[in-house]
């Protein structure tokens, strides 16, 4: 008799543990920022990001190792998720209303994503092997979002001036974030963003 071939059972097994792998890997992601976001560095540990994310927390170190290597994921993780939602709102590209794209940037850093960075920024002045994790993310980030704003307001970078308009568009933007921690600064916003669209406009043209 022909012994049965059980490759396909134990692809079939395997499969679903590797969904159920990235689904809490996700989750704890998520909850890491959430954490972050709400209770700051101090008091975002991993059992509270488990506790959150409904796992244990051996199930949270078997996925990140150390709690440094846990934030950073997740703020690699909603970072890439961010430059999805930018490209999304454009999917056929701009069309040519720098306007919208000015505010889109804007609203990169008006979310939980920034408040969650902004504490681990301050976390990794202190903590010199959380540093260097971080400043190497952020450049990357920073690099993807320049790249992102160049392509949206068709920017052309040869011409002397426009990166300098793009970067200080980003700033701006940052700026604009940090306002926005402490009070509801929707208002003023509005009307920096049609100015800076206006700066901008002329600067690319």
């Amino acid at each position: 008799m022909v012994p049965a071939d059980r490759t396909g059972d134990r692809t079939a097994d395997r499969a679903p543990k590797q969904d159920r792998s990235r689904l809490t890997r996700q989750r704890l992601l998520e909850a890491a920022v959430a954490c972050l976001a709400e209770y700051g560095w101090a008091g975002s540990t991993v059992s509270v990001v488990a506790e959150r994310a409904g796992v244990s927390r051996g199930a949270a170190q078997h996925h990140f190792p150390t709690r440094e290597d846990l934030f950073t994921a997740a703020v690699e993780y909603v970072a890439e998720e961010r430059s999805l939602a930018l490209r999304a709102l454009f999917p056929e590209g701009a069309c040519g209303d720098r306007r919208a794209v000015v505010a889109a940037l804007v609203d990169l850093y008006t979310g939980p994503l920034f408040r969650a960075a902004l504490h681990l920024w301050v976390a990794a002045s202190d903590e010199e092997q959380l540093r260097t994790r971080v400043t190497e993310l952020e450049a990357r980030v920073g690099r993807e979002t320049h790249r992102i704003a160049v392509d949206l307001l068709t920017a052309d970078e040869t011409r002397p001036g426009v990166r300098e308009t793009v970067q200080g568009l980003l700033d701006m933007a940052r700026g604009l974030g940090l306002a926005n921690l402490l009070t509801d600064d929707a208002p003023r916003r509005e009307r920096v963003v049609a100015q800076w669209a206006d700066i901008v406009a002329r600067a690319l043209d």
